[in-house]
């Protein structure tokens, strides 16, 4: 038994039914009973009312599930539509891939281009911001610019929707501020590297680069995906659930998470000694940030496969073998391969969250194509009062 009670009308509510039930329920020894301190009316320990509701709930009419075909994990490994993710990153490009999740199809020709007139709006945008924000804080404001130069956007007809995401992701890359000569024309990933580090792209890099964005386009229902299907039940056009997703994914425990692991990864190479610091952070938190993911107990698989493109000797990757020789049986997670190659290569702060919101654009416009496909505003919970 727990120490939190609900009253007769609480407990009513949680389970569905009227008072005199909840006394019947009693009687038939399906839950206990005690009495307040007024000696006159009933408490019911909350947990017990809990699964009596659940269990009530298996056999009547639940919430749609929420069923997808783009994203599964199984045995430790991660597949795109049935395709393993870490196969696809570093062989096929960040576009195809996009293409994969949004139309099934690996489309390797696919143009993501933006037109040159919504690229100059969202510049227009941001230009007031530009020196004191990061690129993902640029994000939103872009999304929102190419939204308003979009007469059609409410048509969520599918192929609209393909259309407008790849238009999108090429205004969300090309409007923020560039370091290099990046063309239209040029692959996705040439474009981001020019807007997140001053030097010159080169094969090994932008292949790491293109890749973050394939390992990280979908992660299942993660709480910004859960949010981006949300307002695509509302029928909430395509740069809205973007903007949607983006919001949820600013949250520390979330896409903010990259950053603060690359913080961590800079405090362990200043003094090169990777075992005091995590001595330190144990310490002071209890956990070591970048390690561990509960979806793969034997490991991130998408950190091991980035990891393994950014073939980048020097002292960062140096800091990184000497983590995790601190941590014996525990193993990387993506954040900090996203650290790892952000450092690599000199990227500007907030480089990984950018990386992550970029590529997980791809999947939120996926799951809107399957959500604009249900029953509208399934997603509506029904708050259950706990206050006096």
């Amino acid at each position: 038994m727990t120490d939190r009670m609900f009253t007769t009308a609480q407990a009513a509510r949680l389970l569905g039914v009227k008072a005199e039930t909840v006394y019947a329920y009693v009687s038939r020894g399906l839950l206990s009973r005690t009495r307040a301190a007024d000696g006159r009316t009933s408490r019911f320990d909350a947990e017990e009312v809990r699964r009596l509701a659940a269990r009530n709930r298996r056999g009547a009419t639940e919430p749609d599930p929420v069923e997808t075909s783009l994203t599964v994990i199984r045995d430790g490994a991660l597949y795109y539509r049935g395709r393993n993710v870490t196969g696809l990153a570093g062989t096929q490009t960040f576009e195809a891939v996009a293409s994969l999740l949004w139309t099934g199809v690996l489309d390797e020709g696919a143009a993501f281009v933006a037109a040159e007139p919504v690229r100059e709006l969202a510049c227009a945008a941001i230009r007031p911001l530009v020196g004191h924000a990061r690129p993902v804080d640029l994000l939103p404001v872009i999304v929102g610019a190419a939204a308003t130069a979009d007469p059609l956007r409410y048509d969520v007809d599918p192929a609209i929707v393909v259309r407008t995401g790849r238009a999108l992701l090429a205004v969300m890359v090309d409007a923020l501020p560039s370091s290099g000569n990046a063309r239209p024309a040029d692959p996705l990933g040439v474009r981001l590297w020019s807007a997140l580090t001053t030097k010159e792209p080169h094969e090994d890099g932008v292949r790491a680069l293109d890749a973050a964005l394939v390992l990280l386009a979908d992660h299942d229902l993660a709480s910004s995906t859960l949010a981006a299907r949300t307002a695509a039940s509302t029928r909430a056009h395509p740069y809205a659930v973007v903007a949607t997703g983006l919001g949820a994914l600013d949250g520390p425990t979330h896409g903010a998470a990259a950053e603060a692991v690359r913080r961590f990864l800079r405090s362990a190479a200043a003094p090169a000694d990777p075992m005091a610091a995590v001595a330190d952070r144990v310490h002071e938190t209890g956990r070591v940030p970048g390690f561990g993911e509960p979806r793969y107990p034997e490991g991130d698989p998408r950190a091991a496969r980035l990891l393994e493109l950014i073939d980048t000797p020097g002292p960062i990757r140096s800091t990184m073998d000497g983590l995790v020789a601190a941590r014996p049986g525990m193993r990387p997670n993506v954040d900090l391969a996203l650290a790892v190659l952000a450092e690599a290569h000199d990227m500007v702060p907030g480089a990984g969250e950018t990386i992550l919101a970029i590529g997980r654009t791809a999947g939120w416009l996926a799951h809107a194509l399957e959500e604009y496909r249900e029953r509208p505003n399934r997603f509506r919970p029904q708050g259950f009062y706990t206050g006096s």
